[in-house]
C-alpha cells in the first residue's frame, strides 16, 4: 500500500510545516477535545479523527520523528506492506491524550468530560487497532471479493481465559496508584498524571500470573481473517474490521483491524473514478469502409458498430460498462479510443492495388488531410 491515501500529519493537526512546537500542542489539545470519544459517543468518524490526530501529533511532537517524517512522509513509520503494523509504532491515543492532559483539569480527562471513572481501572486495556495493506485487481475491484489475510496479532490466552492469573485470588488493586492506573505529581499550579510504574497502567497487579501470557492475559498468534471487499472499491479504500485488532490486556475490548486497498494497474485498462479507458486497434479496411469491432469490457466482450470514415483517434463510450460504485448507483462508463492500424506487409500486387485506390479518390476525400493543409497553408508558402 503507499502512503499517499494517509492525510498528511500538519493538515491533521491543521498547522503549518513551520510550526513550532507549542502552536502543534495547542492544535492538537483543541482538536483531540473536540473529538474525543467520550465527547461523541457512537460516533466512528469522530473516533478516527481522535485515533489519527494522536498518531499526528506524537509523531510531530517528538523532535527525531519529526524530522523522519519531513524528510520520508509516512514512510518513515510504516511497517511493511501486506502484513502487521500499528502505525509505525505509535502508541494508544487514549494514553497520549492522558499525557498531554495530565491532570490539568484536577483529576483526569474523565472528569473534564463529565463521566466517571478511568479507563484504566479494572485493568482491562483495550487492544491497538491493527493496519493491513492490500493490493488486488482490477477485477476484484469490480466484482467484489473474499479474501483471507494472514496476521500476527494478540489474542485472549485460552489457559487463564484472559485473566492474566492463574487463579481469581492473583489479582489486586495496585498499592501504588490505587488502581487508578495513573499517578499524579505537583507541577507548579497543575497536578500531572502519569504511568503509573508499578502496574504500568493496568491498576492491578498480579501475584501468580499466567505462565503462558505472563499476566498479560493474551498471547501473540498468527491468525487468518475473512475480509469481504465489496465492488467499486478503489485505491485509498479503508475497510474497518471491528474487533480484528489486537485483544486487550486482561480482558479488554479488541482493536479494530484497518485494511487499506490497493488497486493494481491495469494491462488493458486505464481507470479514472468510475470510468475505464482503452485503446484498441482498428483495422484499416474497417475504419474506411464501416463494420463492427470486438473490444474488452470487465463483462467479457463487447462490440461497437464502426461507421464508414472513421478516423484514428476516435472515442466510443459504452455506457455503464465501466466499474460500478460503492453506493451501489449507476456504473461508470468504458470509453474506448480506436487507433487505424495500417498494414506494414503489402504483397506488390496489394501496392498496387492501394496505389490505383489512392488515385482514384484523389486529394479531396481526406477532410482531416483538407483542413490541416488549409491551417498550416502559409507555412508551405514560404
Amino acid at each position: 500500500m503507499n502512503m499517499a491515501e494517509k492525510r498528511d500529519y500538519y493538515e491533521v493537526l491543521g498547522v503549518s510545516r513551520q510550526a513550532s512546537a507549542d502552536e502543534i500542542k495547542k492544535s492538537y489539545r483543541k482538536l483531540a477535545v473536540k473529538f474525543h470519544p467520550d465527547k461523541n459517543p457512537g460516533d466512528h468518524t469522530a473516533e478516527d479523527k481522535f485515533k489519527e490526530l494522536g498518531e499526528a501529533y506524537e509523531a510531530l511532537s517528538d523532535p527525531d520523528k519529526r524530522a523522519a517524517y519531513d524528510r520520508y512522509g509516512h514512510a518513515a513509520f510504516n511497517g511493511g506492506s501486506g502484513g502487521r503494523s500499528s502505525g509505525g509504532g505509535f502508541h494508544d491515543p487514549m494514553d497520549l491524550f492522558s499525557q498531554v492532559f495530565g491532570g490539568a483539569f484536577g483529576g483526569g480527562f474523565e472528569e473534564f468530560f463529565g463521566g466517571g471513572g478511568s479507563r484504566r481501572g479494572g485493568g482491562k486495556q483495550k487492544g491497538s487497532d491493527l493496519r493491513y495493506d492490500l493490493e488486488i485487481s482490477l477485477e476484484e475491484a469490480a466484482r467484489g471479493v473474499e479474501k483471507e489475510l494472514e496476521i500476527e496479532r494478540y489474542v485472549p490466552c485460552e489457559p487463564c481465559g484472559a485473566k492474566g492469573s492463574k487463579g481469581s485470588g492473583g489479582i489486586k488493586a495496585c498499592s501504588t496508584c490505587g488502581g487508578r492506573g495513573v499517578v499524579a505529581r505537583q507541577a507548579g499550579i497543575f497536578i500531572q498524571q502519569t504511568t503509573c510504574p508499578e502496574c504500568r497502567g493496568a491498576g492491578e497487579t498480579i501475584s501468580d500470573p499466567c505462565t503462558t501470557c505472563k499476566g498479560d492475559g493474551r498471547v501473540q498468534r498468527d491468525s487468518r481473517i475473512k475480509l469481504r471487499i465489496p465492488a467499486g472499491v478503489d485505491t485509498g479504500t479503508r475497510l474497518r474490521s471491528s474487533g480484528n485488532g489486537d485483544a486487550g490486556v486482561r480482558g479488554g475490548a479488541a482493536g479494530d483491524l484497518y485494511v487499506f486497498l490497493h488497486v493494481r494497474d491495469h494491462d488493458v485498462f486505464q481507470r479514472d473514478d468510475s470510468d475505464l479507458f482503452c485503446s484498441v486497434p482498428l483495422p484499416f479496411s474497417v475504419a474506411a469502409l464501416g463494420g463492427e469491432l470486438k473490444v474488452p469490457s470487465l463483462d467479457g466482450q463487447s462490440s461497437i458498430k464502426i461507421p464508414v470514415g472513421t478516423q484514428g483517434g476516435t472515442v466510443f463510450r459504452l455506457r455503464e460498462k465501466g466499474m460500478p460504485t460503492l453506493s451501489g448507483g449507476r456504473r461508470g462508463d468504458l470509453n474506448v479510443t480506436v487507433q487505424v492500424e495500417v498494414p506494414t506487409k503489402l504483397n506488390g500486387e496489394q501496392q498496387e492495388k492501394l496505389r490505383a485506390f489512392s488515385e482514384s479518390i484523389g486529394d479531396h476525400n481526406s477532410p482531416m488531410q483538407e483542413g490541416f493543409f488549409q491551417k498550416a497553408k502559409r507555412f508551405f508558402d514560404l
